[in-house]
C-alpha cells in the first residue's frame, strides 16, 4: 500500500525513537537502505530481516537497473505470530517504508513474501493524483513478481501462475466506470496490474520484443519521477512512450481510464503459453506470443 501523504509528527516521533538505538545501513543499487527496529531484535531475527530487505532491493534494482532511492528507511515493527503485514510507503525524506513481521518467521516465511518487493516499487514511480492510484497500486502489484523472477527469487511458472491466479479480481464488473473512475480493491490492485500486462506485451510485440514496461519505467525514473514527485500521470506515460518509441502507454490509458475496457485473459494466456491447472503452471513453448513470455521473466 502506497501512502501518498506523510505526518510531519509522526516522522519526527519515529526519528527520535530511532536515534536512541542502532540502525543498520544497507548499499544496494546505489541506493542507502536504513533498516530500523521499533523494539530490539534477537540476533536471529535482525539477520533474517537485513537479507529480506537486501533480497527485495536486488530484486527492484535487476528490474530498474537500479535502486529507485538514493536514501529510504525502513520502519520495522514486530507483532505476535508469523508473516508479514501493514506495509506503507511515504515519499518522505527520501522514502519511507513502514512494515510489521512476526517474529516467529522462518527464512522460508521471508522468502515467500512478496510485501517488501511491492513497498519498494512505490519508491519508483511519482505520486499522481487519488483517482490514479491503480497505476501506483497495479505497477507494484505487477512489477513486484516479474522482478523477483528475473532476480531467480521466483520461479517463471510461480510469477506466472500468480497472475493468472490474480488478475481476474482486476476485471471489469457491471457498472464498472474505467480505472480512474472503479476505485475498488480489485480494480484499484489488480486492475492496475491488467494494464501493466497488457502494456509490457503490447509494447514487445509493436518493437519487436526489444523493449518492454521496464524500458518506459526506467525512463521515467530517471527523468526523476520518484515517489517524492508529484508529477501529472499523462507526463509520466508520455516519458515512458517515448522511451521505448511507440505510444501504448498513453494509448491504452485513454482505453482504460473512463470505460469498462473487457479483456479476455483466458486468450491472451493461450497466446503467451501459459496453462495453469489444478494449482500447476506449464508453459506451450509453440504459442506465438510466448517469445514475450520468456523476455517478461527472463533471469538476469
Amino acid at each position: 500500500m502506497r501512502a501518498a501523504l506523510f505526518l510531519a509528527l509522526s516522522g519526527l516521533a519515529f526519528a527520535s525513537h530511532i536515534s536512541a538505538q542502532e540502525a543498520t545501513q544497507l548499499q544496494i543499487g546505489g541506493g542507502q537502505i536504513e533498516v530500523a527496529f521499533s523494539s530490539s531484535p534477537s540476533a536471529m531475527q535482525r539477520k533474517l530481516v537485513l537479507d529480506w530487505v537486501s533480497l527485495a532491493a536486488h530484486a527492484v534494482t535487476v528490474y530498474y537497473e537500479r535502486f529507485p532511492a538514493d536514501h529510504v528507511l525502513i520502519r520495522v515493527r514486530f507483532f505476535d505470530g508469523r508473516g508479514v503485514r501493514a506495509g506503507q510507503t511515504f515519499g518522505w525524506n527520501g522514502g519511507l517504508i513502514k512494515i510489521a513481521v512476526g517474529p516467529s518467521n522462518t527464512a522460508a516465511d521471508f522468502a515467500r513474501d512478496w510485501m517488501m518487493t511491492h513497498e519498494m516499487v512505490h519508491l519508483a514511480f511519482p505520486s499522481v493524483a487519488e483517482h490514479h492510484h491503480w497505476i501506483e497500486e497495479g505497477l507494484s502489484t505487477y512489477v513486484e513478481s516479474v522482478a523477483r523472477a528475473r532476480a531467480g527469487d521466483l520461479t517463471p511458472e510461480k510469477a506466472w501462475g500468480d497472475l493468472v491466479d490474480g488478475l481476474p479480481q482486476g476485471l471489469p464488473k457491471n457498472a464498472d466506470r474505467g480505472l480512474d473512475f472503479t476505485p475498488t480493491w480489485g480494480r484499484t490492485y489488480w486492475g492496475g496490474a491488467v494494464f501493466c500486462l497488457l502494456a509490457d506485451v503490447e509494447i514487445r510485440k509493436r518493437t519487436g520484443n526489444r523493449h518492454g514496461l521496464e524500458h518506459a519505467l526506467r525512463a521515467i525514473l530517471k527523468a526523476g519521477g520518484t515517489i517524492q514527485s508529484d508529477w501529472e500521470l499523462t507526463r509520466a506515460l508520455e516519458i515512458g512512450d517515448r522511451a521505448v518509441g511507440v505510444p501504448v502507454l498513453s494509448d491504452l490509458y485513454k482505453k482504460m481510464k473512463s470505460a469498462p475496457a473487457p479483456v479476455d485473459l483466458d486468450a491472451l494466456w493461450k497466446e503467451l503459453g501459459v496453462k495453469r491447472q489444478d494449482g500447476k503452471t506449464e508453459f506451450d513453448d509453440t504459442a506465438p506470443l510466448a517469445s514475450i513470455r520468456k523476455a517478461i521473466t527472463q533471469t538476469n
